[in-house]
């Protein structure tokens, strides 16, 4: 493995890593730092949260606005439990499956486009489970 191939893997593996803690710390600043300044995000909830017609965030100053109200919105299955992460080198991915050891959690996957060692797109999918909550409103909660 090359010094370029180790430090893009260290990029990566930072992410993964600093995502997870600012998530579990509900750390806004700590996860703006991971985030491009033109960074977008699309997931379901930014049009549940935000009230858009569209469910994509653009640019640090929304994206905050957005991921405060993740961090005051989180229901409790908003677990973190998940296994490891998969990589090109530019993408990041891992799942929060449905079934975790001490119970059932969200389902979702996240993919992570880095750039420069830090976010420039991020993607969030939903499965049954998450898309249920988000439609009975028990992701307001």
């Amino acid at each position: 493995m090359t010094s370029q191939n180790t430090e893009v893997r260290h990029d990566v593996e930072h992410v993964y890593q600093a995502w997870d803690a600012a998530l579990g710390a509900k750390d806004l600043d700590a996860a703006m730092a991971l985030y491009h300044s033109d960074a977008t995000l699309e997931s379901p909830l930014v049009r549940h949260l935000l009230g858009t017609d569209e469910g994509v965030v653009r640019g640090r100053e929304d994206l905050r606005r957005f991921v405060a109200e993740v961090f005051a919105h989180q229901p409790a299955k908003r677990r973190r439990f998940r296994t490891a992460f998969l990589t090109d080198g530019s993408r990041l991915v891992w799942e929060y499956p449905r079934v975790a050891p001490d119970g059932e959690q969200m389902d979702i996957v996240e993919v992570m486009e880095i750039q420069d060692g830090l976010i420039k797109h991020h993607r969030v999918y939903w499965g049954w489970t998450s898309v249920g909550m988000l439609l009975s409103g028990e992701h307001s909660k």
